[in-house]
């Protein structure tokens, strides 16, 4: 038989008999294992931690070059969308100007709608507002569709909102 300090439970050191032989339990792993993980686990947390905190000056440059990339490709984008809601219907190049002013649009959303620094300004909430409108209008009735004045005023009026916002730095 087992010391008494063993982890393994008496029961599971006994003689098996016919009924006991079917039943087969694991014992658990010793203590002292789960504990030099649970050290190697802090180690870990706190290397990774000292990693932040040792890089946090030079996250400060690379925000600054994030928001002039910002402002360019958002400025971009409004001149695309002006000059594409501008176009006259009869022109043969429309419905090209509307596939590329989607690929633009999609392509500023998805990559700016996941930097939590932008949500917040007035210049992003605008543009958002203004490229949903474009394309679901576009979207809804197709490239070559007239927009209505009523949602072209309010499309080329949160343009300049949004640009008035990027001059300011918002």
């Amino acid at each position: 038989m087992r010391p008494a300090s063993s982890p393994v439970p008496a029961v599971l050191t006994a003689p098996a008999t016919a009924a006991t032989a079917a039943i087969a339990v694991k014992p658990t792993p010793p203590q002292r294992a789960l504990q030099a993980s649970r050290r190697e686990l802090v180690v870990a947390a706190g290397g990774v931690a000292a990693a932040a905190v040792a890089l946090w000056p030079c996250g400060g440059a690379a925000r600054a070059a994030s928001d002039d990339e910002y402002v360019s490709e958002t400025k971009d984008v409004i001149g695309k969308v002006r000059s594409t809601i501008n176009m006259d219907r009869a022109d043969p190049g429309v419905a090209d100007a509307v596939a590329e002013l989607r690929e633009l649009s999609n392509s500023w959303v998805a990559k700016y709608r996941r930097e939590k620094s932008l949500l917040g300004r007035p210049s992003f909430r605008e543009m958002y507002s203004a490229l949903n409108a474009v394309s679901g209008h576009y979207i809804s009735f197709g490239p070559t569709a007239p927009i209505p004045n009523k949602r072209r005023a309010r499309i080329l009026e949160e343009m300049d909102t949004a640009e008035k916002a990027l001059l300011r730095g918002r």
